[in-house]
């Protein structure tokens, strides 16, 4: 028995899937205690979007730390802050023309949904809030209260109230498309049974449910049904945000402009913790000190933060290579689901959050594991845990990208070929047009 199966909690779920002692890590790659490299396509969840240990945000660190600055500060005024601050309004906000109070409400994702939720009902007076099936918004008991995940829906022990879901992105003339969708219908019939909610909130690509892309025209039926019945709108880009699918924001190729956005994972650049909430200047009404967290001022974040910014956000040169990484994926993904014969094998994605769809969580499951056995990380998500999603860093050179792709290739070329022999004549993974 080991000390982490002696000590730590049964709680914990990574190390299962990958069952070994990691000790250093750079760029794409993490190395075990025993000399093993990985590549790693899972990037701490999307919170490593420039790589492990990335030089340029480490020399900041190293030279903030030998200087002494500040490490922890709450919510004082300091240097670290200040430039931080002002390279996201410079770099970020001002190019895009958006007009944003930042807030750092603490250190995680969750941190900077429980601030939109708060806000919202606080400025409309209103409990109510909508989110969408397959959603994954953090593990606070607000933030799952409109998470779709029964699992982790059925960890919060007390009943999870003032949320309601609707359909995500329906297909093109369905019932959900924009314009007729039945959350308006909803809001439109006085004895739907639906209170005019506070807030909608909404990942443009969901990244747990299963990498879900919203389309574009959704996005903004969306925000104009939120404009017209003077509902805000909350966008969560705790992981879709800075870079991951190309643009800062996940938001941006929809031309939307949210009410409030949630950041957090890879703004602090080095893997560091910190989280924003961003917030539509008007909707800004928190008194002094209403909702404050021990740790919403690490200064080291800020640092490495600010480094990321000013080395990747300067020009449109990581947003052109994350998109033309991101159809290489698409490509690759496309030709393997048509290269194994068996049932269902759904390539999706955007930018470098891509997925593939399997017909079931133990096959997905299966293909992972095999991955891992070859020197690759990759982990499951989706409904059962039924599609195996790539998050590769930003920074990924196409060789690791490719090398990554042949081992994901190889192992679910292995998988399925596996499970259509146990099948003898009716093979598990059929592709279906």
């Amino acid at each position: 028995m080991t000390i982490f199966d002696e000590r730590e909690s049964e709680v914990r779920s990574y190390c299962r899937t990958w069952p070994a002692v990691f000790e250093r890590a750079g760029g794409s790659w993490l190395y075990a205690e025993n000399g093993r490299a990985y590549l790693d396509f899972f990037a701490g969840a999307g919170a490593l979007n420039y790589g492990h240990n990335n030089p340029v945000l480490k020399g900041a660190l190293i030279d903030y730390l030998a200087g002494d600055g500040i490490i922890h500060s709450l919510d004082m005024y300091t240097v670290a802050k200040r430039e931080f601050l002002t390279a996201f309004d410079e770099l970020i906000l001002r190019p895009r023309r958006l007009d944003y109070k930042v807030q750092f409400p603490g250190p995680g994702g969750a941190n900077a949904v429980e601030a939109a939720l708060k806000l919202a009902r606080k400025v409309t007076g209103r409990t109510e809030v909508i989110s969408f099936t397959n959603a994954f918004h953090g593990m606070t008991l607000g933030a799952l209260s409109i998470t779709g995940s029964a699992f982790h829906r059925g960890g919060a022990g007390v009943p999870l109230a003032h949320a309601t879901p609707m359909p995500f992105d329906p297909s093109p003339g369905s019932d959900g498309a924009p314009g007729s969708s039945w959350f308006e219908r909803l809001l439109d019939d006085s004895s739907s049974g639906l209170d005019k909610p506070a807030a909608v909130i909404v990942e443009t690509v969901q990244g747990e449910g299963g990498i879900n892309v919203a389309r574009a025209e959704w996005l903004r039926g969306l925000a104009g049904l939120c404009q017209r019945h003077d509902i805000l709108l909350i966008v969560d880009d705790v992981q879709m945000g800075c870079g991951r699918t190309g643009p800062f924001f996940s938001f941006e190729t929809a031309g939307i402009t949210p009410d409030i956005v949630c950041l957090s994972k890879s703004i602090g650049g080095y893997g560091l913790p910190m989280a924003l909430t961003l917030i539509r200047p008007d909707l800004d009404i928190w008194q002094p000190g209403e909702h404050n967290g021990t740790f919403r001022g690490v200064n080291p974040a800020f640092v490495t933060g600010t480094a990321a910014l000013h080395a990747y956000w300067r020009d449109d040169k990581l947003e052109r290579a994350t998109l033309a990484k991101g159809q290489r994926i698409a490509t690759t993904l496309t030709a393997l689901a048509e290269s194994v014969p068996g049932t269902v094998i759904r390539p999706r994605g955007r930018g470098l959050a891509h997925g593939l769809a399997f017909e079931s969580g133990e096959l997905a499951g299966k293909v992972s594991s095999a991955a891992f056995e070859r020197g690759l990380l990759v982990e499951t998500c989706g409904p059962q845990g039924s599609v195996i999603k790539l998050l590769p860093p930003l920074l990924v050179t196409d060789t690791e990208l490719d090398q990554g792709l042949a081992l994901l290739a190889d192992a679910t070329q292995a998988i399925c070929l596996s499970s259509a022999l146990k099948q003898k004549e009716v093979p598990l993974c059929t592709r279906r047009d």
